[in-house]
């Protein structure tokens, strides 16, 4: 009798700790730490490669096409060796920069609210092994690399046709240091980060990347000065078709762009590839409807055009907005983007090439505004508990800090270039074309 009194007791023991695991494991603690799913890093993997595709040959090709014949090969060149050069840096120090969450408090405002720290220079204290949620955190760091990457190449579509090859690499760097990294780490950065703790919504970047794009865009082109005979002599693209495989390219790799910042294989990934798809087929949409009533014919480069514009423009709402978000959203950027970089550049006057400003600049600013109200539930989105007002002041005020700052900081940079090694060829170069004045080649043989 006492065997069976010992043997009652243990197995209520041992299914009492059972019991108690299982309570443990279906608890939140339990998730605490970090775990790899290699669903999610498949995934992560595929989207790192779809965003560097954007880059090159994606943006090389779009703007690539936009120039004139004379000016190709300037443009694939500066999206490789911008791809090149930011890639050391990010290696270097910007990742640290931007994520190195040494020093943050949440509430806390100090110095690494707006910038990170060093503890993460040449990728120390990384390894094969360092996770970053469930994914390896070596992962994280070449996904992220790819949107620094591609920041300051949307960039030189503003001066095209006209800057120096050494200014445009020296501006890139200093402009990625300087502009991109504390923006990044202050809506990225996680709890501490100034923009995180405000509670600010951008899911891939319609801050980080277009909007600081669009302002850095906007002042560039006015230092740098109009191309000869802008406004005087038509300058028409010297292959749309490059352009349009560049739109093509852009568009497929922007799933990776905005379904990858999902970090993850999930829900949230494939909404957010859903209203990628959306959004630039309202917005191009829009486009051509525009083109066929002021001007009689739509145009495959208002098509394209008006999709990378729906593209901007979803890019910071993604995470939060569902197709209704995503059709009103496209569809505003079409008219609004169309307006910006048709209407108001010639009544500015100012010459931003491949309209960056337009395109870039004001789509995501669309989207980092909208999503303020297509992020509720009432209007399908998914953020619970939003107050649209509050929300709105939030990604309003967050804009306008990113619009303030880049722009101060794109003005001295580019001045300082200026008054060392000049900004801009000169006019028997530009009129030579970019091609042989800077490289000594042609992209045509014919």
């Amino acid at each position: 009798m006492r065997l069976k009194s010992r043997i009652r007791v243990r197995f209520r023991s041992i299914a009492g700790g059972i019991a108690a695991g299982m309570l443990l494991l279906n608890s939140p603690q339990a998730f605490a730490e970090d775990v790899l799913d290699t669903g999610d890093t498949a995934w992560i993997m595929i989207a790192t490669a779809l965003v560097l595709f954007m880059m090159i040959p994606g943006l090389a090709m779009f703007y690539g096409g936009l120039v004139r014949r004379k000016n190709i090969l300037s443009i694939f060149m500066q999206c490789f060796t911008i791809t090149a050069v930011i890639s050391i840096l990010w290696t270097i120090y910007g990742y640290s920069l931007a994520f190195d969450s040494t020093g943050m408090e949440k509430g806390k405002i100090g110095l690494h609210a707006f910038i990170g720290g060093f503890d993460k220079v040449l990728l120390s204290q990384v390894t094969p092994d360092s996770l970053s949620g469930t994914i390896p955190e070596l992962l994280f760091f070449v996904f992220q690399m790819t949107f620094a990457i591609i920041t300051p190449g949307l960039i030189v579509g503003a001066f095209a046709e006209r800057m120096k090859f050494k200014a445009v690499v020296i501006f890139s760097a200093l402009w990625f240091t300087f502009a991109y990294l504390p923006i990044c780490h202050m809506v990225w950065g996680g709890e501490g980060a100034f923009f995180y703790d405000m509670g600010v919504i951008d899911f891939a970047g319609g801050i980080v990347v277009h909007i600081t794009a669009g302002v850095a865009a906007l002042i560039a082109c006015i230092m740098v000065g109009p191309r000869k005979d802008y406004g005087k002599t038509a300058m028409p693209p010297h292959n749309l078709t490059m352009t349009l495989m560049g739109t093509a390219m852009l568009w497929v790799g922007w799933y990776g762009f905005n379904g990858g910042s999902a970090l993850g294989a999930n829900g949230n990934a494939a909404m957010a590839i859903v209203v990628t798809q959306l959004s630039p087929c309202a917005a191009a949409l829009v486009w051509i409807l525009i083109e066929r009533v002021r001007f009689g014919q739509p145009s495959a480069l208002g098509f394209a055009t008006g999709a990378i514009a729906g593209l901007a423009a979803i890019t910071p709402a993604a995470g939060s907005v569902g197709p209704i978000g995503a059709l009103v959203i496209g569809a505003t950027a079409g008219a609004v983007c169309w307006w910006a970089s048709v209407v108001l550049k010639n009544k500015l006057g100012y010459d931003d090439a491949l309209d960056v400003v337009g395109v870039h600049g004001v789509g995501g600013l669309i989207g980092t505004l909208m999503v303020a109200f297509f992020g509720a539930p009432a209007l399908g989105g998914i953020v619970e508990g939003m107050n649209m007002g509050k929300q709105f002041g939030i990604q309003a005020m967050a804009s306008g800090i990113t619009i303030v700052y880049c722009g101060i900081v794109t003005i001295v940079i580019l001045k300082a270039i200026d008054l060392t090694i000049g900004l801009r060829i000169d006019e028997e170069g530009e009129m030579m074309g970019l091609d042989l004045t800077e490289h000594e080649e042609v992209g045509y043989d014919f």
